[in-house]
């Protein structure tokens, strides 16, 4: 049962701490990031396990984190407003070329990560081009061109 209730704590904890962080946390993976997902990994592994490394301890971890994942699913499908508040709504940066510089702060996305996906899906090269450019719930950025 410990090992329950520890994969379920960490899920939790982790799902908070990744909402808290923002979309654009893991949209883009830099070498700081991927070290830090290896940090946060090493750390989870030993919150979940404990001193038990035993194959049952493993397959009841397993199926606790799957079993909550399958949940959430479900219950954002019944709820839509928990799914808004787990995964976000889309959020529009740029608005017919001008930058919404509040809404960018808040995501904490730049005019370059803008122009980047601009560049790679259209190849937009002034912010002028782009009708709207949207920070998607996954964390990528859409591209509208004129």
């Amino acid at each position: 049962m410990d090992s329950v209730l520890r994969a379920f704590s960490v899920y939790l904890i982790l799902l908070l701490i990744f909402r808290i962080a923002g979309k654009r946390t893991l949209s883009q993976v830099t070498t700081f990031d991927f070290v830090l997902l290896l940090i946060i990994a090493e750390a989870t592994q030993q919150a979940l396990l404990g001193q038990d490394y035993s194959i049952t301890n493993f397959f009841l971890v397993v199926c606790t984190l799957l079993g909550m994942d399958i949940g959430l699913s479900l219950l954002k499908r019944r709820w839509p407003r928990l799914d808004l508040l787990l995964e976000g709504q889309p959020l529009i940066l740029v608005d017919n070329g001008r930058p919404l510089q509040e809404l960018m702060d808040k995501a904490r996305v730049d005019k370059e990560d803008i122009l980047t996906a601009a560049r790679e899906r259209h190849g937009l090269e002034r912010m002028d081009q782009i009708k709207y450019a949207v920070l998607e719930r996954s964390g990528g950025i859409s591209i509208v061109p004129k």
